[in-house]
């Protein structure tokens, strides 16, 4: 501390967040000059590979570390000094060279000045020019050091400077040196490495330069303490002598050698800053009474000249807002107008401009995005309940009177719905937006994947398909389509009150991490704590946890508010220990253990759980109708036989192999995302004659739904190549119906009546195909009258491209009834169940109410 009670330093967090009021996690903190990209994604794994040998002394010679600096310099081993933090030899060297004076152009970093005086040095400032932006003025350096002749001297200097972030001609000083080699040049180049075309004095060095060099800025790991000067051999050896054995840690060495080898992230950075840097100083200058100074590294130099308002008296105001700037009135020849702001994200900048406005009494910037609270679920996993829960969310918000949307930038599922204006969107955004009690809207879900082969999907852009992409096609096209994402989640955000976002199977997939749109680039563009959720049912729940927040970026771990525990079968407070386990390694708590919830009695998001047997029954078919389903490779829309799994008196089960298909009462053939694969694969598995067997005996009822439907026809056409090269392909000849598959998708939702029973029936269309019934009778009539589907006469053999045909009660209870009436049973005439969701929904939030701790999410949202 200084005797003013001011730390010399920025970056005291601990400090400021105490005098903000907040925790230090709350503070946005401008004072240290740190790269706003943090740290680069490698060194947690650095770190966590480097733990196993800390049972050993670090080498304290740093031999692999001096190596890495050797070839990133362009030096000798012998002219590299390793340092804790450059502070460390910044301390030693006044002593190692047995210096009298020191000669700091100022203003400059403090700890030049506080070096000198506590080794005794003669201290001659050398004050820089206002007007001519702190420039350094070389014929006045050299002037000053011609009067200095009372022994030997050591100029600091800043490359580029602090706090003013200007550069000198690095020519102009070996030119000076050479001139001078009597007195040492300390050359600082914390900072240089984001200074676009920097001009290092590592390269054609003279002698008497030292280079001090710090990876903690460029890294943004101030906390590691680690630093390097190039020097000539003896300087190196003279400091050694002082300095004290292990200096460099184990962990610090390592974490370096990766840093000084890592090339591609620094010039990253340093373009990530320049643009940053441009921007946070366009709008400052826009300002009245702030004079910026346009300095070149990762931090601006300013002026307050407001007459009522000095830099101190500014950066407490703002520190009441949670924002934390360097006043510079310790650093010798600036006063008190001026302060120090850290370049950061771009929306942390927007957020220190529009503050600085408002306590320089202007009007707030037109922003044309609104923040709108929200929260992300994603999981340790696929399928670990995320859309569960997010559905269970939203119905909570809605009970608590908030206007909430559902958001997912990305769904890969071949379940899929048609909105009311004929779009296409995923189907679990669909039940969250039913969970809200709104419509579902295309822009809950602007891209939506149908995968079509095991390295191919279609893509649906905004309800739309835009065609079919192998990975890598994809991966080219994610940028322009995440343009439209982000102009989709800002439409829908500014209509609600909330927004809750899904995430995509894990943000720890690091295969994948490079090309994310749908975790945590999601996250952070829309702002979102995110709540990770982990299926303990599977087991490891609590490792995955860890590990999930081992892979992640520290930038992308601030996201992370909390955890989930889902599905957990038990009494929740055994799980204390584990509990504060996680919390202790990763920094976050558990916000809720949610139990096992069976029969929710809501549609699945994908087929996972269809093919992991979720559609099994294992009830007795004697008093019940037994329906099969047959579980196509390529199944899409499965959930149009969910209605099916209410009834008491149905046995619904799924079918893969031969010998499982028995004699069931009625077969569905589900919606095909690739009929030409799914039919190939019925007949190599003996399928289709089975299925001709059991239509030929009579008794067993065949429907096929969209794709089941074109199975069951004669021929199945592609010439377009939608799903194969080309492929023609005889059906099952089932039904007297030919269909070629056109490039244009039919999306529509759709209302008719069944045309046996006289019931009505609604629901929707997707597909491709186009498909001729001649003279057979339609299965279904539209309002318009027209002829939809096919049906044999006697109604055994029959199908549609209406999905959701059966969510109607009393259509479904009149087909289960001629089925029973079919088996021998007596019809029960009247309906049994209706497929209602409501109590579904209100069942899921009373359940997740009672697990999450719902104040405290509504607190990370900013709503209460």
């Amino acid at each position: 501390m200084t005797e003013s009670g001011t730390w010399r330093h920025g970056g005291h967090l601990q400090q400021l967040a105490m005098a903000a009021g907040v925790s230090p996690g709350e503070l946005l903190d401008f004072s240290a000059n740190i790269n706003p990209l943090g740290p680069p994604e490698w060194l947690r794994s650095c770190i966590s590979g480097s733990i196993s040998s800390l049972v050993h002394y670090p080498d304290p010679e740093g031999r692999a570390l001096v190596d890495a600096a050797c070839q990133r310099y362009g030096v000798t081993a012998d002219e590299v000094l390793l340092g804790n933090g450059s502070t460390e030899l910044f301390y030693l060297l006044p002593s190692a060279l047995g210096v009298h004076h020191a000669l700091i152009p100022i203003p400059s970093y403090v700890d030049y000045a506080t070096t000198a005086k506590i080794a005794g040095l003669t201290v001659h400032p050398l004050t820089l020019a206002d007007d001519d932006g702190f420039a350094l003025d070389f014929d006045r350096l050299e002037s000053a050091l011609m009067t200095i002749d009372a022994g030997p001297v050591m100029i600091f200097m800043g490359q580029p400077n602090n706090p003013t972030g200007t550069s000198f001609d690095a020519g102009r000083l070996r030119h000076l040196a050479r001139r001078f080699p009597a007195a040492t040049f300390v050359v600082d180049e914390a900072f240089g490495d984001f200074v676009e075309g920097f001009d290092s004095l590592t390269v054609n060095r003279p002698a008497n330069v030292v280079v001090m060099l710090s990876l903690t800025k460029i890294f943004a790991i101030p906390g590691l303490r680690l630093g390097l000067a190039v020097a000539s051999p003896s300087t190196v050896q003279k400091v050694k002598a002082l300095q004290p054995p292990w200096s460099v840690n184990t962990i610090a060495q390592k974490v370096g050698e990766a840093a000084l080898r890592d090339t591609e992230y620094i010039q990253a950075s340093r373009s990530a800053v320049a643009s940053m840097r441009k921007a946070l100083r366009l709008q400052l200058d826009r300002i009245p009474n702030l004079t910026v100074y346009p300095g070149e590294a990762n931090f601006l130099l300013i002026r307050c000249d407001h007459r009522s308002m000095n830099a101190r008296v500014l950066a407490t105001r703002l520190l009441k807002r949670g924002l934390a700037i360097r006043v510079c009135d310790n650093f010798q020849g600036l006063d008190e107008r001026f302060f120090r702001v850290a370049v950061r994200t771009e929306q942390e900048n927007e957020q220190l401009v529009e503050a600085l406005r408002q306590e320089l009494f202007m009007a707030p910037l037109i922003v044309t995005r609104r923040h709108t609270p929200a929260l992300m679920f994603q999981g340790t996993s696929s399928n670990a309940g995320k859309s569960v829960l997010a559905a269970a969310l939203c119905r909570i918000m809605l009970q608590d009177g908030y206007r909430v949307a559902p958001f997912k930038a990305q769904n890969m599922s071949l379940n899929s719905f048609v909105t009311r204006d004929g779009g296409e969107m995923g189907r679990a955004q669909v039940v969250q937006a039913q969970a809200a009690r709104i419509d579902p809207d295309v822009r809950m879900n602007p891209i939506l994947l149908k995968p079509s082969s095991d390295t191919g999907s279609q893509v649906v852009l905004c309800g739309k398909p835009v065609g079919n992409m192998r990975v890598m096609d994809y991966f080219r096209y994610k940028a322009e389509a995440f343009e439209r994402v982000k102009e989709c989640y800002d439409s829908l955000a500014g209509e609600y009150d909330a927004l809750v976002l899904e995430g995509a199977g894990s943000p720890a997939e690091v295969n994948l991490k490079a090309h994310d749109i749908v975790n945590m680039k999601m996250a952070l563009y829309a702002n979102a704590p995110v709540l990770m959720v982990g299926d303990i049912d599977r087991g490891g729940v609590f490792a995955s946890f860890v590990g999930s927040m081992e892979v992640l970026s520290e930038r992308e771990r601030d996201q992370v508010a909390g955890f989930v525990v889902n599905r957990f079968r038990g009494q929740a407070d055994l799980l204390k220990g584990a509990l504060d386990y996680t919390l202790q390694h990763t920094g976050s708590p558990v916000l809720g253990v949610v139990p096992y919830l069976k029969d929710l009695g809501l549609p699945e998001e994908d087929s996972v759980g269809f093919k992991n047997g979720l559609f099994d029954d294992a009830r007795s078919a004697e008093n019940a109708v037994d329906i099969a389903v047959l579980d196509l490779p390529h199944i899409s829309n499965f959930t149009d036989v969910e209605p099916l799994r209410i009834e008491p008196d149905v046995r619904l089960r799924t079918v893969r192999r031969i010998q499982d298909l028995g004699r069931p009462d009625a077969i569905i053939l589900p919606g095909s995302k690739n009929v030409i694969g799914d039919l190939t694969f019925l007949r190599a598995v003996g399928l289709d004659r089975a299925l001709e067997k059991l239509a030929i005996e009579g008794g067993c009822e065949i429907v096929g739904i969209c794709g089941g439907y074109q199975i069951l026809g004669r021929s199945i056409s592609d010439p377009h190549g939608i799903e194969s090269p080309g492929t023609d392909l005889v059906g099952l000849d089932l039904l007297p119906i030919e269909t070629i598959l056109e490039p244009d998708k039919t999306l529509t939702r759709t209302e008719a009546r069944h045309r046996i029973s006289g019931l009505k029936v609604h629901g929707y269309e997707i597909h491709h195909g186009q498909s001729l019934t001649g003279e057979i009778a339609p299965a279904l009539i539209g309002t318009d009258g027209q002829g939809m589907g096919a049906c044999l006469g006697d109604g055994l053999v029959w199908g549609s491209y209406l999905h959701g045909l059966f969510d109607a009660d009393d259509y479904r209870r009149w087909f289960i009834d001629r089925l029973r009436e079919r088996k021998g049973l007596q019809p029960l005439d009247t309906v049994q169940t209706c497929y209602d969701l409501e109590p579904a929904f209100e069942r899921l939030a009373d359940a997740v109410r009672q697990s999450l701790d719902i104040p405290a999410i509504y607190r990370l949202m900013g709503l209460k």
